[in-house]
């Protein structure tokens, strides 16, 4: 009588486990680098009592947001490198681009509280010329006692 060959059948089924390794690495990873990215150029903003922004309204697409240093230097938080200073022609070109391509995106302004307000004034007219809107200034909130 012929045996018969009792072997290993093929397995049909997704082996999950490694899968389920590699999101936990990289879970890990963006955990690590989020707020490496986020940071931006050093402001100390001023302090106001005011209504905080909600970070869900912003979901979709992130706002554009100029930051004045203490030295009055301009800077974009979009683009390809947010912590280098613009000139002002290339930061209001640049902030037309994204106006024109994401129409009613929210614009803020972050100056530093060093900062001139002839400065902060020249920044909302480049804002304007770009084609914002409406304009929102940030703030720091004030501690609580």
């Amino acid at each position: 009588m012929a045996q018969l060959k009792r072997g290993r059948r093929p397995m049909s089924e997704i082996n999950v486990v490694p899968y389920i390794d590699v999101m936990l690495v990289l879970l890990i990873i963006f955990m690590v680098t989020a707020p490496l990215l986020t940071q931006g150029i050093k402001v100390d903003l001023p302090q106001a009592e005011a209504e905080a922004i909600d970070p869900d309204d912003f979901k979709d697409t992130p706002p554009i947001v100029i930051s004045i240093d203490a030295e009055g230097r301009l800077f974009l938080n979009q683009g390809e490198s947010p912590s280098e200073a613009l000139e002002d022609v290339m930061l209001e070109s640049r902030v037309a681009a994204l106006l024109r391509r994401t129409p009613g995106v929210p614009v803020f302004v972050k100056g530093d509280r060093a900062v001139p307000y002839g400065r902060v004034v020249e920044a909302m007219v480049l804002l304007q010329r770009a084609g914002a809107a409406k304009v929102g200034f940030l703030t720091e909130p004030l501690p609580r006692s």
